[in-house]
């Protein structure tokens, strides 16, 4: 009898297993029709898409919206036109990876030191540097806006590059992220490295970096979609720039009137992010497990 029970538990596990897994795969395939269709859409010719963006706002309330998911002739015209033809599109697509690049390599040089300086040592001042953070963590863009745009225009840095790329180094969010990873780390694995005669720099190097692979892999996948769909700063602090403003800034008027050619520009918008994402998935699904246990 306790057998035909537990056989009955194990087989309605089973099934509820079966159906979550259901559940999450139609929710993942709705999510992703949108880049399916945009990427089916970037195969149309220019005059097909014109055509079919015209029509919008002439449907029925009542009727459904017709949905082409083939166009009538397969067409590598959209890219033509944006890689060779006009470069402009290509040109702010070499902004936003200029910038996300530079971003990148600054937070990894500065962040992971600040999350261990914050969780390791014990120093004046240091509850008082951590709260700060805490505070910018909370505080919305246009809240600091000001501060900021006063700040690079005393030091001459509004209207460059480094308007947009030094303030993102010091992303609070991340500090904080890595910073509570780190404090799960326990004392013993450092003590241990310092008895064999590492210092300070070496057991930051060498034990605590490997260690926080998975929390700041995770760091770097979501940092990459911060720089990479920046609005806010570049239009802020690139006002008088038009030639430094990246790809997100300019894809809503790409979008606004039909070129033709918006398709391709989406397609190749979010390629860079979902390559990254898939490069690091296993770390943000080991950060995630990780951060869990603790």
């Amino acid at each position: 009898m306790k057998g035909n029970v537990n056989k009955l538990k194990y087989r309605q596990r089973g099934d509820a297993k079966l159906l979550t897994r259901a559940l999450l795969m139609l929710l993942a395939a709705l999510m992703l029709i949108p880049v399916v269709v945009t990427f089916l859409y970037s195969f149309f010719s220019p005059e097909e898409i014109k055509a079919f963006m015209q029509t919008r706002g002439n449907y029925d309330p009542g009727k459904w919206m017709d949905v082409k998911l083939s166009p009538q002739v397969f067409s590598l015209s959209q890219y033509y036109e944006i890689l060779i033809r006009d470069n402009s599109i290509l040109r702010m697509f070499v902004n936003s990876a200029f910038y996300t690049v530079l971003i990148l390599l600054g937070q990894a040089a500065v962040i992971p030191m600040m999350a261990y300086a914050l969780s390791r040592f014990r120093f004046r001042g240091r509850d008082a540097i951590f709260f700060g953070i805490i505070m910018l963590m909370l505080l919305p863009f246009q809240v600091t806006m000001v501060p900021n745009v006063l700040t690079l225009r005393s030091i001459g840095l509004l209207n460059t590059v480094w308007a947009v790329i030094m303030p993102m180094w010091f992303a609070p969010f991340y500090i904080f992220l890595i910073r509570q990873f780190m404090l799960g780390l326990p004392n013993e694995l450092l003590e241990a490295a310092q008895v064999d005669g590492a210092g300070t720099f070496r057991c930051y190097l060498h034990i605590v970096l490997p260690v926080c692979r998975p929390i700041i892999g995770a760091a770097v996948a979501l940092s990459f979609a911060d720089c990479w769909n920046l609005v806010e700063q570049p239009m802020t602090y690139l006002s008088q720039r038009m030639d430094l403003q990246p790809l997100s800034v300019m894809f809503n008027q790409l979008a606004s009137t039909s070129s033709g050619i918006e398709f391709a520009g989406a397609t190749i918008y979010i390629l860079p992010a979902l390559f990254v994402y898939l490069y690091f998935l296993k770390d943000i699904l080991a950060g995630v497990q990780l951060t869990e246990l603790k």
